[in-house]
């Protein structure tokens, strides 16, 4: 949550002229509904079952950069499908960093709790092995421009192509 997912995505998507897809946006897109009225209706069960079905369907398409949602890690089932099906770029960010990018937005139903830094670390915790175990590579982001990320970003995959 945080680590600039969308934003990097997509100008990574301009630059190497493929087609850019945030996972969240498509359930969204669905349901007609946001992602806390979700959680809210459904429960986190709920929107995971929605996540590893669109999960599924988007992986099957091609010429695509994929943003999942940070939490898409969780399910077995899932790190199996991000592997076989595309080069996982894991974006690593401090935890200080990652509070301050969600500090204010309400669009995150696991982050409304009396305190969020402790949930995130939690979070971080539980999720960053899983992260590293799907991941081709992992890219630090902090402290770079967007610029410079999407650049640095291109070359390594540029490379890995070659």
């Amino acid at each position: 949550m945080g680590a600039g997912k969308t934003t990097i995505g997509t100008k990574l998507a301009e630059c190497l002229h493929k087609q850019f897809i945030d996972s969240d946006r498509e359930i969204e897109l669905k349901t007609g509904a946001d992602i806390p009225l979700i959680f809210e209706l459904e429960g986190e069960a709920g929107f995971r079952k929605r996540e590893s079905d669109t999960l599924a369907q988007l992986t099957q398409k091609e010429n695509l950069v994929l943003a999942t949602g940070g939490g898409a890690v969780i399910a077995e089932n899932n790190r199996s499908i991000l592997k076989q099906t595309g080069f996982v770029i894991y974006l690593q960010a401090p935890l200080e960093q990652l509070l301050e990018r969600t500090a204010k937005d309400r669009n995150r139903p696991l982050l409304q709790t009396d305190n969020p830094r402790k949930t995130l670390a939690n979070i971080l915790q539980q999720r960053e092995p899983l992260y590293k175990e799907v991941a081709d590579i992992t890219f630090e982001t902090s402290n770079k421009a967007l610029r410079d990320i999407v650049n640095d970003l291109t070359q390594l995959l540029k490379g890995t192509s070659e």
